[in-house]
């Protein structure tokens, strides 16, 4: 039975790992906070290679990959990723472009809510061991008008949850 390794570059889920590590055919290393040349060492025998954003995977290190078949970026952006590189040997480079639009929309919705309720001036405030109640009352955001520039995947979300808000959205 073959064996294949996954090198694992950059910080993901712990629960990602383990059911990589419960295949028996996968030997699992984990190393994060590569310089590039300690990438270069490990990624020569890998058969995959997942990385998030901060581990640069350039064209220097793809030529020395000589077992390498795919790149898994745990995330949507490929900038930090010579595709073509990678193309041109034969490495399927792929993405998860869903992984964080619920999160990143769902953020930009308690970024809106803490700036219509004033949440960090009145965070401070409280933490200097005052209440100042009248003074960080905010704004509903009930009927108010949010303009999305960019209706994509992460817009269209945050429209969905604005409009549970009660919000007109304009787009």
């Amino acid at each position: 039975m073959a064996t294949y390794k996954i090198l694992i570059t950059d910080n993901i889920a712990p629960q990602g790992i383990e059911l990589l590590e419960k295949v028996p055919q996968f030997d699992v290393e984990v190393a994060v906070s590569l310089s590039p040349e300690e990438l270069k060492k490990k990624v020569k025998d890998a058969h995959a290679l997942i990385i998030r954003s901060a581990t640069k995977v350039t064209s220097d290190v793809i030529e020395g990959a000589k077992k390498l078949k795919v790149i898994g970026r745990a995330g949507i952006g490929l900038d930090n990723v010579d595709v073509r590189a990678a193309t041109k040997k034969g490495i399927v480079v792929m993405n998860a472009p869903e992984g964080n639009m619920v999160t990143t929309a769902e953020h930009t919705i308690a970024m809106l809510m803490a700036l219509a309720r004033n949440i960090p001036q009145a965070t401070a405030s409280l933490k200097s061991k005052k209440w100042e109640k009248k003074k960080f009352q905010g704004r509903e955001l009930y009927r108010k008008i949010l303009g999305i520039i960019g209706l994509g995947r992460i817009g269209s979300i945050v429209a969905d949850r604005a409009n549970g808000l009660k919000m007109k959205v304009i787009a």
